[in-house]
């Protein structure tokens, strides 16, 4: 599959609405595009991201429903180190601090342990390396 950065920003609007949902038709991904083009527009844009590797498709009757070739979990990944990479010079402290200031509400204990037991585990990694 090629790099993700080869996206346009319609591609992408795409690939979200399909992660979001697993899987869509031309007509259910079309409902969901803000601002949509035309049927056949977003019938050729699945076809091109086919053809990158983005997505396949199985037949269903007359239709086809694509699905994404890597998991949400995968392409999170992808997009995360792409925006710490762009926004943060690739400092995760200053992107958690970021996110940490963005957020409106206070943590509460429990995430504030779950976060305590990622920075450990974090700590055990660098050790072994």
């Amino acid at each position: 599959m090629s790099n993700d950065q080869h996206l346009s920003r319609r591609e992408r609007q795409i690939m979200d609405i399909l992660h979001a949902k697993k899987n869509g038709t031309v007509a259910g991904i079309r409902a969901a595009l803000p601002d949509a083009p035309g049927y056949s527009a977003v019938r050729a844009l699945m076809r091109i991201l086919e053809d990158k590797g983005h997505v396949k498709h199985r037949e269903d009757g007359a239709r086809y429903v694509y699905v994404p070739c890597v998991s949400g979990d995968t392409a999170g990944r992808s997009a995360l180190k792409r925006i710490l990479s762009t926004f943060f010079g690739g400092s995760v402290d200053h992107a958690v601090a970021a996110l940490l200031e963005a957020s409106d509400k206070k943590l509460s204990e429990t995430e504030l342990k779950k976060l305590r037991e990622i920075v450990k585990q974090a700590e055990g990694k660098e050790g072994k390396s």
